[in-house]
Protein backbone atom coordinates (compact mmCIF):
# COMPACT_ATOMS: atom_id res chain seq x y z
CA UNK A 1 0.00 0.00 0.00
CA UNK A 2 1.11 3.72 -0.60
CA UNK A 3 0.91 6.56 1.36
CA UNK A 4 -2.37 7.24 -0.85
CA UNK A 5 -4.15 4.09 0.22
CA UNK A 6 -3.78 2.25 -3.04
CA UNK A 7 -2.07 -0.87 -3.29
CA UNK A 8 -1.56 -4.13 -5.44
CA UNK A 9 -2.28 -7.97 -4.62
CA UNK A 10 -0.96 -10.64 -6.17
CA UNK A 11 -3.34 -13.68 -6.55
CA UNK A 12 -2.35 -17.14 -7.81
CA UNK A 13 -5.06 -18.19 -10.09
CA UNK A 14 -6.62 -21.42 -11.02
CA UNK A 15 -5.67 -23.72 -14.23
CA UNK A 16 -7.22 -21.77 -16.91
CA UNK A 17 -10.56 -23.11 -18.10
CA UNK A 18 -14.50 -21.92 -18.78
CA UNK A 19 -15.81 -21.86 -15.25
CA UNK A 20 -16.70 -18.48 -14.03
CA UNK A 21 -15.28 -17.07 -10.98
CA UNK A 22 -15.83 -14.16 -8.62
CA UNK A 23 -13.90 -11.87 -6.63
CA UNK A 24 -15.51 -9.65 -3.65
CA UNK A 25 -13.08 -6.42 -2.02
CA UNK A 26 -14.73 -5.48 1.29
CA UNK A 27 -13.68 -2.32 2.71
CA UNK A 28 -16.81 -2.06 4.97
CA UNK A 29 -18.74 -2.01 1.65
CA UNK A 30 -18.68 -5.27 -0.56
CA UNK A 31 -17.36 -4.77 -4.18
CA UNK A 32 -18.16 -8.19 -6.01
CA UNK A 33 -16.79 -8.80 -9.87
CA UNK A 34 -18.43 -11.46 -11.46
CA UNK A 35 -18.09 -13.73 -14.65
CA UNK A 36 -14.06 -13.90 -14.22
CA UNK A 37 -12.61 -16.27 -16.80
CA UNK A 38 -8.86 -17.42 -16.32
CA UNK A 39 -6.91 -17.76 -19.24
CA UNK A 40 -4.31 -15.79 -21.20
CA UNK A 41 -4.54 -12.06 -21.70
CA UNK A 42 -2.42 -10.54 -24.91
CA UNK A 43 -1.89 -6.73 -25.72
CA UNK A 44 -2.79 -5.28 -28.73
CA UNK A 45 -1.45 -1.91 -29.64
CA UNK A 46 -0.56 0.60 -32.59
CA UNK A 47 -2.18 2.94 -35.33
CA UNK A 48 -5.11 2.99 -37.05
CA UNK A 49 -5.22 -0.29 -38.64
CA UNK A 50 -4.94 -2.24 -35.07
CA UNK A 51 -7.60 0.26 -33.71
CA UNK A 52 -9.53 -0.36 -36.85
CA UNK A 53 -12.92 -2.04 -35.86
CA UNK A 54 -14.64 -5.42 -37.34
CA UNK A 55 -17.88 -3.18 -38.77
CA UNK A 56 -14.74 -0.71 -40.26
CA UNK A 57 -14.29 2.31 -40.86
CA UNK A 58 -16.39 5.20 -42.82
CA UNK A 59 -15.58 3.96 -46.43
CA UNK A 60 -13.60 1.45 -45.43
CA UNK A 61 -15.10 -2.44 -44.75
CA UNK A 62 -13.16 -5.40 -43.45
CA UNK A 63 -13.24 -7.91 -45.91
CA UNK A 64 -15.93 -10.83 -44.02
CA UNK A 65 -16.26 -8.83 -41.33
CA UNK A 66 -20.10 -8.66 -41.28
CA UNK A 67 -19.83 -13.07 -41.18
CA UNK A 68 -17.73 -12.63 -38.02
CA UNK A 69 -19.70 -10.21 -36.06
CA UNK A 70 -22.46 -12.65 -36.79
CA UNK A 71 -20.69 -15.32 -35.27
CA UNK A 72 -19.01 -13.65 -32.64
CA UNK A 73 -21.40 -15.12 -29.86
CA UNK A 74 -19.64 -18.36 -30.67
CA UNK A 75 -16.57 -17.41 -29.15
CA UNK A 76 -17.37 -18.24 -25.84
CA UNK A 77 -13.91 -17.86 -24.85
CA UNK A 78 -12.99 -14.36 -26.28
CA UNK A 79 -13.32 -11.36 -23.73
CA UNK A 80 -12.13 -7.71 -25.22
CA UNK A 81 -11.30 -4.05 -23.57
CA UNK A 82 -10.26 -1.31 -25.56
CA UNK A 83 -8.79 1.61 -24.01
CA UNK A 84 -10.32 4.78 -24.80
CA UNK A 85 -7.73 7.12 -26.77
CA UNK A 86 -6.64 9.50 -25.14
CA UNK A 87 -3.36 11.54 -24.35
CA UNK A 88 -1.72 13.34 -21.10
CA UNK A 89 1.44 14.79 -19.98
CA UNK A 90 1.72 13.15 -17.02
CA UNK A 91 1.81 9.31 -16.27
CA UNK A 92 -1.69 7.58 -15.78
CA UNK A 93 -2.74 5.10 -12.84
CA UNK A 94 -6.10 4.26 -14.66
CA UNK A 95 -8.04 4.33 -17.70
CA UNK A 96 -11.78 4.44 -18.42
CA UNK A 97 -13.10 1.15 -20.48
CA UNK A 98 -14.83 -2.27 -19.46
CA UNK A 99 -14.51 -5.77 -20.47
CA UNK A 100 -16.55 -7.42 -22.97
CA UNK A 101 -17.75 -10.48 -23.78
CA UNK A 102 -17.76 -11.37 -27.50
CA UNK A 103 -21.31 -11.00 -28.81
CA UNK A 104 -23.49 -9.55 -31.77
CA UNK A 105 -23.61 -6.45 -29.78
CA UNK A 106 -19.69 -5.86 -28.64
CA UNK A 107 -17.93 -7.13 -31.86
CA UNK A 108 -18.60 -4.95 -34.58
CA UNK A 109 -16.84 -2.09 -32.03
CA UNK A 110 -13.36 -4.25 -31.83
CA UNK A 111 -10.07 -4.43 -33.70
CA UNK A 112 -10.48 -6.85 -36.40
CA UNK A 113 -6.35 -7.35 -35.79
CA UNK A 114 -6.75 -8.16 -32.56
CA UNK A 115 -9.52 -10.71 -32.57
CA UNK A 116 -6.78 -12.80 -33.18
CA UNK A 117 -7.63 -13.68 -29.99
CA UNK A 118 -10.07 -15.79 -31.32
CA UNK A 119 -7.64 -17.96 -33.12
CA UNK A 120 -5.52 -18.63 -30.21
CA UNK A 121 -8.28 -19.51 -28.08
CA UNK A 122 -9.75 -22.34 -30.39
CA UNK A 123 -6.52 -23.42 -30.89
CA UNK A 124 -5.33 -23.31 -26.92
CA UNK A 125 -8.61 -24.15 -26.14
CA UNK A 126 -8.69 -21.75 -23.19
CA UNK A 127 -10.01 -18.17 -22.60
CA UNK A 128 -8.19 -15.78 -24.51
CA UNK A 129 -8.60 -11.83 -23.16
CA UNK A 130 -7.28 -9.31 -25.53
CA UNK A 131 -6.57 -5.08 -24.32
CA UNK A 132 -6.45 -3.06 -27.48
CA UNK A 133 -5.18 0.17 -26.81
CA UNK A 134 -4.08 1.94 -30.19
CA UNK A 135 -4.29 5.17 -31.48
CA UNK A 136 -4.90 5.91 -34.80
CA UNK A 137 -2.17 7.85 -36.94
CA UNK A 138 -0.02 7.67 -33.56
CA UNK A 139 4.01 7.00 -34.27
CA UNK A 140 6.29 4.76 -32.52
CA UNK A 141 7.67 7.51 -30.59
CA UNK A 142 3.98 8.40 -29.07
CA UNK A 143 4.26 5.35 -27.20
CA UNK A 144 7.69 5.49 -25.16
CA UNK A 145 8.36 6.68 -22.24
CA UNK A 146 10.10 10.12 -21.48
CA UNK A 147 12.89 8.75 -19.99
CA UNK A 148 14.05 7.38 -22.88
CA UNK A 149 13.07 10.19 -25.48
CA UNK A 150 14.86 12.62 -23.26
CA UNK A 151 18.24 10.82 -24.91
CA UNK A 152 17.17 12.08 -28.68
CA UNK A 153 17.24 16.06 -28.78
CA UNK A 154 15.64 16.25 -32.27
CA UNK A 155 12.47 14.94 -30.59
CA UNK A 156 11.06 17.77 -28.50
CA UNK A 157 9.31 17.01 -25.29
CA UNK A 158 8.30 20.18 -24.54
CA UNK A 159 4.93 20.92 -24.33
CA UNK A 160 4.66 24.22 -26.75
CA UNK A 161 6.62 21.90 -29.25
CA UNK A 162 4.45 19.22 -28.87
CA UNK A 163 1.06 20.87 -28.61
CA UNK A 164 2.08 22.48 -32.55
CA UNK A 165 1.80 18.63 -33.93
CA UNK A 166 -1.17 17.00 -34.98
CA UNK A 167 -2.44 15.15 -32.25
CA UNK A 168 -1.54 12.00 -34.10
CA UNK A 169 2.33 12.51 -34.01
CA UNK A 170 2.56 13.69 -30.86
CA UNK A 171 5.61 12.15 -28.80
CA UNK A 172 5.05 9.91 -25.40
CA UNK A 173 1.35 11.15 -24.87
CA UNK A 174 -0.11 8.17 -25.27
CA UNK A 175 2.36 5.83 -23.39
CA UNK A 176 1.56 8.06 -20.42
CA UNK A 177 -2.50 7.65 -21.02
CA UNK A 178 -2.82 4.69 -22.42
CA UNK A 179 -0.42 2.36 -22.12
CA UNK A 180 1.00 3.25 -17.95
CA UNK A 181 -2.55 2.60 -16.48
CA UNK A 182 -2.22 -1.24 -17.42
CA UNK A 183 1.78 -1.40 -15.74
CA UNK A 184 -0.42 -3.90 -13.20
CA UNK A 185 -2.14 -6.05 -15.58
CA UNK A 186 -1.02 -9.74 -16.29
CA UNK A 187 -0.36 -10.05 -19.74
CA UNK A 188 1.11 -12.82 -22.00
CA UNK A 189 2.62 -10.58 -24.42
CA UNK A 190 2.26 -8.08 -27.40
CA UNK A 191 1.32 -8.02 -30.94
CA UNK A 192 1.49 -4.62 -32.91
CA UNK A 193 0.40 -2.94 -36.11
CA UNK A 194 2.31 0.26 -36.46
CA UNK A 195 5.04 1.91 -39.20
CA UNK A 196 2.64 3.85 -41.38
CA UNK A 197 3.30 7.03 -39.56
CA UNK A 198 6.94 6.42 -39.74
CA UNK A 199 7.60 4.82 -43.19
CA UNK A 200 9.48 8.14 -44.30
CA UNK A 201 12.01 7.88 -41.61
CA UNK A 202 13.74 4.20 -41.74
CA UNK A 203 16.98 5.19 -39.78
CA UNK A 204 14.65 6.59 -36.68
CA UNK A 205 12.61 3.46 -36.52
CA UNK A 206 15.48 1.10 -36.41
CA UNK A 207 16.38 2.86 -33.49
CA UNK A 208 13.11 3.96 -31.97
CA UNK A 209 11.25 0.27 -32.24
CA UNK A 210 13.28 -2.07 -30.53
CA UNK A 211 13.61 0.58 -27.68
CA UNK A 212 10.17 0.63 -27.62
CA UNK A 213 9.93 -3.28 -27.19
CA UNK A 214 12.88 -3.26 -24.37
CA UNK A 215 10.95 -0.65 -22.86
CA UNK A 216 7.52 -2.66 -22.76
CA UNK A 217 9.32 -5.85 -21.24
CA UNK A 218 11.34 -3.97 -18.64
CA UNK A 219 7.98 -2.52 -17.87
CA UNK A 220 6.29 -5.59 -17.19
CA UNK A 221 9.32 -7.08 -15.46
CA UNK A 222 9.68 -9.59 -17.85
CA UNK A 223 12.47 -9.57 -21.02
CA UNK A 224 11.65 -12.17 -22.57
CA UNK A 225 8.00 -11.39 -23.37
CA UNK A 226 7.04 -12.30 -26.91
CA UNK A 227 6.58 -9.16 -29.43
CA UNK A 228 5.18 -10.24 -32.47
CA UNK A 229 4.42 -7.12 -35.55
CA UNK A 230 2.94 -6.81 -38.57
CA UNK A 231 4.91 -5.78 -41.39
CA UNK A 232 3.34 -2.96 -43.58
CA UNK A 233 0.97 -4.05 -46.65
CA UNK A 234 1.59 -2.82 -49.98
CA UNK A 235 0.87 0.72 -51.02
CA UNK A 236 1.78 3.58 -53.74
CA UNK A 237 4.24 4.78 -51.07
CA UNK A 238 8.01 5.00 -52.19
CA UNK A 239 9.30 4.32 -49.11
CA UNK A 240 7.56 0.99 -48.12
CA UNK A 241 9.79 -1.01 -49.32
CA UNK A 242 12.52 -0.13 -47.63
CA UNK A 243 10.68 0.04 -44.47
CA UNK A 244 9.15 -3.35 -45.52
CA UNK A 245 12.57 -4.83 -45.75
CA UNK A 246 13.92 -2.54 -42.47
CA UNK A 247 11.41 -4.47 -40.45
CA UNK A 248 12.34 -7.46 -41.61
CA UNK A 249 15.94 -7.01 -40.56
CA UNK A 250 14.71 -6.01 -37.20
CA UNK A 251 13.99 -9.17 -36.22
CA UNK A 252 17.11 -9.81 -35.73
CA UNK A 253 17.55 -7.07 -33.15
CA UNK A 254 14.78 -8.15 -31.16
CA UNK A 255 14.91 -11.43 -29.35
CA UNK A 256 11.13 -13.54 -28.92
CA UNK A 257 9.94 -11.09 -31.44
CA UNK A 258 8.16 -12.24 -35.10
CA UNK A 259 6.14 -10.65 -37.97
CA UNK A 260 3.17 -11.31 -40.13
CA UNK A 261 3.84 -10.21 -43.35
CA UNK A 262 0.93 -8.53 -45.22
CA UNK A 263 2.46 -7.20 -48.83
CA UNK A 264 0.01 -10.01 -50.29
CA UNK A 265 -3.20 -8.18 -48.87
CA UNK A 266 -2.68 -4.89 -49.23
CA UNK A 267 -4.61 -2.14 -51.65
CA UNK A 268 -2.63 0.20 -53.89
CA UNK A 269 -4.69 3.28 -52.60
CA UNK A 270 -5.48 2.86 -49.39
CA UNK A 271 -3.23 2.39 -46.13
CA UNK A 272 -6.10 0.16 -44.18
CA UNK A 273 -6.05 -3.00 -45.50
CA UNK A 274 -9.41 -4.95 -45.79
CA UNK A 275 -8.18 -8.46 -45.05
CA UNK A 276 -7.55 -7.97 -41.33
CA UNK A 277 -8.81 -11.94 -40.46
CA UNK A 278 -5.77 -13.28 -42.09
CA UNK A 279 -3.50 -11.00 -40.86
CA UNK A 280 -4.53 -11.75 -37.01
CA UNK A 281 -4.68 -15.06 -37.83
CA UNK A 282 -1.25 -15.02 -38.57
CA UNK A 283 0.10 -13.17 -35.63
CA UNK A 284 -1.46 -16.22 -34.01
CA UNK A 285 0.70 -18.42 -35.83
CA UNK A 286 3.42 -16.54 -34.19
CA UNK A 287 2.31 -16.71 -31.21
CA UNK A 288 1.28 -20.91 -31.38
CA UNK A 289 4.78 -21.49 -32.76
CA UNK A 290 6.98 -19.29 -30.68
CA UNK A 291 4.87 -19.17 -27.53
CA UNK A 292 2.82 -21.90 -26.99
CA UNK A 293 5.30 -24.09 -28.64
CA UNK A 294 2.70 -26.19 -31.40
CA UNK A 295 4.31 -27.59 -34.65
CA UNK A 296 2.66 -25.00 -37.03
CA UNK A 297 5.05 -22.70 -39.74
CA UNK A 298 4.83 -19.12 -37.98
CA UNK A 299 5.94 -17.40 -41.14
CA UNK A 300 6.30 -17.07 -45.03
CA UNK A 301 10.00 -17.46 -46.50
CA UNK A 302 12.17 -14.88 -44.68
CA UNK A 303 15.43 -14.67 -46.66
CA UNK A 304 18.55 -16.20 -44.70
CA UNK A 305 21.31 -16.26 -47.30
CA UNK A 306 23.06 -15.95 -50.79
CA UNK A 307 26.05 -16.95 -53.01
CA UNK A 308 27.05 -17.13 -56.11
CA UNK A 309 27.77 -19.45 -59.14
CA UNK A 310 28.70 -17.46 -62.34
CA UNK A 311 25.70 -15.58 -63.25
CA UNK A 312 23.35 -17.28 -61.37
CA UNK A 313 22.25 -16.07 -57.41
CA UNK A 314 21.63 -19.01 -55.23
CA UNK A 315 19.11 -18.08 -52.33
CA UNK A 316 18.39 -19.84 -48.90
CA UNK A 317 15.63 -19.17 -46.66
CA UNK A 318 13.94 -19.84 -43.34
CA UNK A 319 10.54 -21.71 -43.57
CA UNK A 320 11.20 -22.85 -47.22
CA UNK A 321 9.11 -26.00 -46.61
CA UNK A 322 7.99 -26.94 -49.87
CA UNK A 323 8.74 -23.63 -51.85
CA UNK A 324 5.62 -22.73 -54.59
CA UNK A 325 4.16 -19.71 -55.83
CA UNK A 326 0.80 -18.88 -54.44
CA UNK A 327 -0.75 -18.27 -58.21
CA UNK A 328 1.08 -21.17 -59.88
CA UNK A 329 2.60 -18.49 -62.41
CA UNK A 330 6.08 -18.39 -62.91
CA UNK A 331 7.81 -16.00 -60.11
CA UNK A 332 7.45 -12.51 -60.36
CA UNK A 333 9.24 -9.49 -58.60
CA UNK A 334 12.96 -10.45 -58.28
CA UNK A 335 15.49 -8.48 -59.92
CA UNK A 336 19.41 -8.47 -59.84
CA UNK A 337 22.30 -6.18 -59.56
CA UNK A 338 25.87 -6.44 -60.45
CA UNK A 339 28.57 -4.28 -58.53
CA UNK A 340 26.99 -1.38 -60.11
CA UNK A 341 24.55 -1.43 -57.64
CA UNK A 342 21.92 -1.44 -60.60
CA UNK A 343 18.64 -4.04 -60.63
CA UNK A 344 17.54 -5.21 -63.26
CA UNK A 345 14.43 -7.91 -63.70
CA UNK A 346 15.19 -11.14 -63.41
CA UNK A 347 14.11 -14.84 -64.06
CA UNK A 348 13.85 -17.32 -60.82
CA UNK A 349 13.24 -20.62 -60.58
CA UNK A 350 12.45 -22.61 -57.27
CA UNK A 351 14.98 -25.66 -56.82
CA UNK A 352 14.03 -27.93 -53.61
CA UNK A 353 14.14 -25.50 -50.92
CA UNK A 354 16.02 -22.58 -52.72
CA UNK A 355 15.40 -19.88 -55.74
CA UNK A 356 18.02 -19.42 -58.45
CA UNK A 357 18.13 -15.80 -59.59
CA UNK A 358 20.04 -15.02 -62.84
CA UNK A 359 19.19 -11.79 -65.51
CA UNK A 360 21.03 -11.48 -69.32
CA UNK A 361 21.90 -8.02 -68.40
CA UNK A 362 24.13 -9.29 -64.97
CA UNK A 363 27.11 -11.13 -65.60
CA UNK A 364 27.95 -11.46 -61.90
CA UNK A 365 25.12 -10.63 -59.11
CA UNK A 366 25.81 -8.95 -56.47
CA UNK A 367 22.91 -8.97 -54.73
CA UNK A 368 18.77 -9.77 -55.32
CA UNK A 369 15.81 -8.10 -54.47
CA UNK A 370 12.26 -9.33 -53.99
CA UNK A 371 8.98 -7.52 -54.27
CA UNK A 372 10.98 -4.20 -53.78
CA UNK A 373 7.54 -2.34 -55.64
CA UNK A 374 5.46 -0.09 -53.22
CA UNK A 375 2.75 -2.18 -54.09
CA UNK A 376 4.25 -5.39 -55.27
CA UNK A 377 2.72 -8.77 -56.41
CA UNK A 378 5.53 -11.10 -55.74
CA UNK A 379 4.03 -14.46 -55.13
CA UNK A 380 6.59 -16.84 -53.58
CA UNK A 381 4.90 -19.03 -50.42
CA UNK A 382 5.37 -22.10 -48.62
CA UNK A 383 3.03 -24.78 -48.13
CA UNK A 384 0.80 -23.42 -45.91
CA UNK A 385 0.33 -20.10 -48.64
CA UNK A 386 2.60 -17.81 -46.67
CA UNK A 387 4.03 -15.25 -48.32
CA UNK A 388 7.67 -14.61 -48.44
CA UNK A 389 8.67 -10.82 -46.96
CA UNK A 390 10.07 -8.33 -48.54
CA UNK A 391 13.86 -8.39 -48.77
CA UNK A 392 17.22 -7.12 -50.04
CA UNK A 393 20.33 -9.36 -50.06
CA UNK A 394 23.01 -6.36 -49.86
CA UNK A 395 21.64 -4.57 -46.48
Amino acid sequence: ADKDGGWTLAVETPAAGYTPYEITFDDGEKTTLKNILIGEVWLASGQSNMEMPLKGFAGCCIMNGADDIIVSAENKGVRMFTVPKHQTYELQTDCKGSWNISSIETAPDFSATAYFATSLSRALRIPVGIICSAYGGSTVEGWISRELLENYPDISLNPDSIERLHPMLRPMLMYNAMLKPLQNYTIKGFIWYQGESNAHNTELHEILFPMLVNDWRNYWQQPEMPFYYVQLSSLNRPSWPWFRDSQRRILKAIPHSGMAVSSDLGDSLDVHPRHKKEIGERLARQALCHTYHRAILPSGPLFRKIKTEGKQAILEFDYAEDLKTADGQALRTFETAGDNGIFYPATAIIKGNRIIVESEKVSRPHAVRYGWQPFTRGNLVNKDNLPASTFRTDL
